[in-house]
């Protein structure tokens, strides 16, 4: 049985070329269109479809919102977003609303064919860049830091004082001290050379 996909578009063009690779793939039928979110929930009324392509920039209702109204009366729906964000908090974001999968429009055709592959099955399908982009945020503590926290810490495993490091990123010396009591407080260390440690060891800086 072919999986049925719908594409939700505003850009006509692009949603054409996404057409045209996709009916080169036997297994595919493509069985309808939109140009906007607000078309997403009429057109499973009308269809029953199997995977949603979704763009997240719509003018009247954008990809999050139609994938949360789609979810709210289709909770098995199957949505696969397409952004040109590559930032985490799109990508969390649109996750958490339901979507089973987040592509970049950069993609080649063999990431889309692969992606609602793997989205038909119950799968979770990211980007290949989205991936690496999550694998090196959280290879450094910038989910627990902030970035001028995590400035700081790289800092401390320079070896430099905190004279020196309030100098280098024109700040207080006190402002350091409170920076540096904040990094120990969330690393759950009690001085900076257990956090520089634990810096290291999860390699969260670099050891010049």
């Amino acid at each position: 049985m072919k999986t049925r996909i719908a594409i939700v578009d505003d850009h006509k063009l692009f949603r054409e070329g996404i057409k045209r690779i996709l009916d080169f793939e036997e297994s595919f039928d493509v069985i309808a269109e939109g140009s906007d979110g607000t078309e997403v929930v009429a057109i499973m009324d009308d269809h029953q479809v199997d995977v949603f392509i979704i763009d997240i920039n719509m003018p009247n209702m954008n990809g999050v919102t139609a994938t949360k109204a789609l979810l709210e009366k289709y909770p098995d729906a199957k949505v696969i977003i397409l952004s040109i964000h590559d930032d985490e908090s799109y990508v969390t974001h649109v996750l958490k609303v339901g979507a089973r999968g987040y592509l970049l429009k950069e993609m080649d055709s063999d990431t889309l064919i692969e992606a609602i592959k793997v989205v038909t099955k119950g799968g979770c399908y990211l980007h290949p860049k989205i991936t690496h982009n999550l694998v090196e945020e959280f290879r450094r503590p910038l989910h627990l830091l902030t970035r001028r926290e995590c400035e700081v810490l790289q800092m401390l495993a320079d070896g430099k004082s905190n004279r020196a490091i309030g100098e280098a990123l024109f700040i207080s010396e006190k402002t350091v001290k409170n920076h540096v009591s904040n990094i120990l407080q969330k690393l759950e260390v009690n001085d900076r050379t257990h956090a520089v440690v634990t810096a290291i060891r999860n390699s969260w800086v670099e050891v010049k």
